[in-house]
């Protein structure tokens, strides 16, 4: 009885040297690759700060008349990307979509590469209000490409605030 129990130990022992064996098989190898986008703008040197200059209450300026050509030039410095645009509030005033309220002015843009801006008014017919969330200026805008904007400022109705204020405006390029 002990050979047999020996005999099973052995068989067992060595079905476990065949089974070791196995799982120490050949290896394979995958190779994963990535390549990082790069989401760049520039805007033309000399529009990257401008002045619509004095201007009374409810009163409207814009790029249109501030610069001969096509207005501002956005230009893509990287991967193929979608070129969004807002405004903000300023120092003392609040970026709103009418001018009817104290304190509260308007900042529109145009895409002049799409939409030739030169239409009648200050402002025109294919501008569209800023606000302080990204809206689309142009989607997809390749490596190298440039998309040319206007801007439009309606000062508040009234203004209660006589000091120069500063309307940012933004343009970032990210994912299309």
């Amino acid at each position: 009885m002990k050979d047999f129990f020996f005999l099973i130990a052995l068989a067992v022992l060595a079905g476990t040297v065949v089974a070791v064996g196995i799982w120490a098989a050949d290896t394979g190898t995958t190779t994963g690759t990535v390549t990082v986008t790069n989401y760049a703008i520039s805007i033309t040197s000399g529009e990257t700060t401008f002045a619509y200059g004095t201007m009374l209450n409810n009163s409207a300026s814009s790029t249109m008349t501030l610069f001969t050509g096509t207005g501002i030039t956005a230009t893509n410095d990287g991967s193929t990307a979608d070129f969004d645009i807002y405004g903000a509030n300023t120092g003392s005033w609040t970026l709103n979509t009418a001018t009817s309220t104290a304190n509260n002015y308007t900042h529109k843009f145009c895409n002049e590469t799409v939409n030739a801006c030169l239409t009648s008014g200050v402002y025109g017919a294919s501008f569209t209000a800023l606000t302080t969330s990204p809206a689309v200026l142009s989607a997809s805008v390749a490596n190298a490409a440039s998309i040319d904007f206007q801007l439009s400022m309606h000062t508040p109705n009234p203004s209660t605030v006589y000091t120069e204020q500063s309307a940012v405006v933004t343009v970032q390029a990210s994912a299309p």
